[in-house]
């Protein structure tokens, strides 16, 4: 009961950061291009936050080896809510700029901690699915952030931040008074949390045995960067769809993606391995993209994205758990490395995807399929199905 507790409280939490996340979707095209804004700086703008992701994600991760998890959790669940709260207070492009690098830097503490309490707390057999519920949550988020945004926005651009802020005040209290520690004192790190990007780390990583599994996050985010990053101006510009219509779309995808890690994550690792969902959800979602581009009518796009979201579900929890059952080093470590290249590929993503929208809106989602497609042939290589834990080749 304990655990089921704490998967709600770490649950709940995770939904509000994406929270957060989602009310920007349906309404960010509107609110940037009042200001003057083009692809190239919408593109700008949804990379911030990962830039600052991938500095803090690994330092999060790394401090809470060491102090544990609750104090790190806290502190990424307040700097969701004073970032909420002055995105709300915005008037300007840079005060958006600035909020959302705030939000970068503080709530990175929240999901690679998450992930290293759910590590604490399950057993590899379980793991897939404990990362699956963090990946319906963010799901959730992914539901009730598009809905709060996109109806909200219609009436009021600021008024959806100020929502969320409270929720994550209420998540802050939650975790205080309720989540108890996963990371007992004597199995902490004794050694001081190293600070900055690890760049050097990162690279030695790449060539290490969890190599291909870091090379996978980043690459399935820098894709999955080029939907959610530029999506909003798409079907603007394509569709003319305002707020609303944005945010039921974006809702489609949330209920999509939560069912699917929520209820089919854990049975289906459970039953086929990590390997053979990565590589089926990694064809899968190439071939979604391409579809994307085929949709003419309202229920087209609905039915497209969610075949596309349907595919690629799985794809991040999964690399995930992989990651975890693979690891020689701390779980908040190889956590926070982990996020570090899923921000990379979020940075990396967006800006793509919006200097590309300005000379042809096709291009963004043509080629983050084509990338897909490239990702899935190398995961023939060195994901050796049905081995749970892959036998990654290192280069010798």
């Amino acid at each position: 009961m304990k655990i089921n507790r704490n998967l709600a409280i770490l649950f709940f939490t995770m939904a509000v950061v994406m929270l957060g996340f989602g009310i920007i979707i349906p309404i960010l095209p509107f609110y940037a291009e009042n200001l003057g804004a083009n692809g190239t700086a919408l593109g700008v703008l949804m990379a911030i936050f990962s830039v600052m992701q991938f500095i803090f994600s690994p330092i999060w991760g790394g401090l809470s080896d060491r102090i544990g998890r609750k104090p790190v959790i806290l502190i990424g669940v307040l700097g969701n809510a004073l970032a909420q709260l002055f995105f709300g207070l915005s008037t300007s492009l840079w005060m958006l700029i600035a909020a959302r690098a705030l939000s970068g830097i503080l709530s990175s503490a929240t999901l690679p901690t998450t992930m290293a309490y759910i590590s604490d707390s399950t057993s590899d057999k379980n793991r897939g699915g404990g990362m699956g519920v963090i990946g319906a949550a963010m799901g959730v988020g992914m539901i009730l952030g598009p809905g709060i945004g996109g109806w909200a926005g219609s009436y009021s651009l600021s008024m959806p931040f100020f929502v969320a802020a409270a929720l994550s005040t209420a998540a802050l209290v939650l975790v205080w008074w309720v989540l108890p520690e996963s990371l007992p004192a004597e199995k902490r790190s004794a050694k001081t949390a190293y600070a900055g990007p690890q760049l050097g780390l990162m690279w030695k990583s790449l060539w290490g045995p969890m190599g291909f599994l870091f090379f996978l996050s980043f690459l399935v985010n820098f894709a999955l960067a080029n939907f959610e990053g530029i999506f909003s101006l798409f079907a603007k510009h394509r569709f003319d769809y305002g707020p609303a219509e944005v945010g039921t779309i974006m809702m489609v995808i949330g209920i999509v993606s939560t069912v699917i890690q929520g209820v089919l994550t854990g049975p289906a690792t459970r039953r086929l391995g990590e390997n053979w969902i990565i590589k089926a959800s990694l064809l899968a979602s190439a071939v979604g993209f391409i579809l994307m581009l085929q949709a003419k009518s309202y229920t087209s796009v609905l039915l497209t994205v969610g075949f596309f979201v349907f595919s690629n579900a799985m794809l991040r929890p999964t690399i995930s758990s992989d990651v975890s059952k693979s690891t020689d080093m701390g779980q908040g470590m190889a956590m926070g490395l982990n996020n570090a290249f899923m921000s990379l590929g979020r940075i990396v993503g967006p800006l793509w995807a919006g200097s590309l929208f300005d000379v042809n809106i096709s291009l963004p989602y043509l080629t983050a399929g084509i990338v897909l497609f490239i990702t899935f042939g190398l995961s023939l290589m060195y994901l050796k199905t049905p081995s749970l834990r892959p036998e990654l080749q290192t280069g010798d």
